[in-house]
């Protein structure tokens, strides 16, 4: 176990190069620069000279070499650089939005996972029956309904029922604040983006939950657990459903991490300044220094919680080995 934790590990190093070198070239191939649109958005006239100062003074006028070591180097310093756009510290940038983000997606996974465990298991155990088609019909109309319109529905909910309840209107506050300085202030602005994403969330889960309990139960196993006269209690909870989890802590990890990174749409319906937000912003100002490290941060997630999952198969599955 332990070399292949070893040898998962390094290859995480040529995954994140091969990445680095991928976002690196794709974004220096878009025409144009940070500078263009700087320049452009003042609306006066400028010239190719007041553009060679600008790609100067933001690094733009350096060989492709110098600026790709530069940029993997900064790792290594612990140092990612300056924002294209803002000029501020990229580190500063992504740390004010990151905690924002992982809040939201660790909220929505905690929603998701609630709602799509106990119906996928109902689901498969009322198969065809009145029951399955009621959950089926709700997965259904989660993976069909986008988060940003189910947002739009709760922020309008809210409007019209604290209208009537209180007799003025109440929004989400807009500001984040940290849990621990206000948890009733916290819970009240990130709840609805949570339940917004996790109900699509939870229906992707929810089906997949149902899928592999059904397989699992046509195992030869679970009808020998039958024969000799377990309760059907003990056959779900005890043999069936670890089993069947296995696929499904698969779409949940995939699911949290694309969450990090990508409530773009969502976070302008609540007005969350996040990391989709930012990522838009960067990608709009071709801010080629923000851009990049924010898709290397998702990468990066991406890379570890898939190896999280690999070692969590393990634990949950013993007749998995790696070696």
């Amino acid at each position: 176990m332990y070399k292949y934790i070893a040898k998962r590990l390094a290859l995480m190093i040529p995954t994140l190069l091969g990445a680095a070198v991928f976002v690196f070239l794709l974004l220096r191939m878009i025409p144009g620069d940070v500078c263009e649109v700087r320049l452009a958005g003042t609306g006066m006239y400028f010239d190719q000279e007041q553009i060679d100062i600008c790609r100067e003074n933001v690094g733009l006028n350096k060989p492709l070499a110098v600026q790709f070591i530069e940029f993997i180097w900064g790792y290594f310093t612990f140092d990612f650089g300056v924002s294209m756009w803002t000029e501020k510290p990229i580190g500063e940038e992504i740390s004010l939005r990151f905690a924002l983000s992982l809040q939201v997606a660790i909220m929505s996974t905690i929603v998701a996972t609630a709602i799509a465990i106990p119906l996928g298991i109902i689901s498969a155990v009322k198969q065809n029956t009145w029951i399955d088609y009621v959950v089926r019909t709700f997965s259904i109309a989660g993976i069909a309904m986008p988060s940003f319109w189910l947002g739009i529905l709760i922020i309008l909910g809210l409007l019209v029922w604290s209208q009537a309840l209180f007799g003025e209107p109440w929004m989400p506050p807009i500001t984040y604040v940290p849990p621990w300085e206000d948890p009733l202030g916290n819970l009240s602005q990130l709840i609805w983006p949570a339940v917004a994403t996790g109900y699509r969330y939870s229906a992707v889960a929810a089906r997949m939950t149902r899928s592999a309990l059904l397989e699992v139960l046509r195992e030869d196993y679970i009808r020998t657990a039958r024969a000799k006269g377990l309760l059907e209690k003990v056959i779900i909870n005890r043999h069936a459903l670890k089993n069947a989890m296995l696929p499904v802590v698969t779409v949940i990890a995939i699911e949290f991490a694309f969450l990090i990174g990508g409530l773009v749409v969502t976070e302008q319906v609540f007005n969350l300044n996040g990391l989709g937000k930012l990522f838009v912003l960067s990608v709009g100002n071709q801010d080629f220094t923000m851009t990049q490290q924010l898709v290397m941060l998702v990468v990066l997630i991406f890379v570890l919680v898939n190896f999280a999952v690999d070692i969590f198969y393990a634990w949950l599955d013993p007749r998995i080995r790696y070696s």
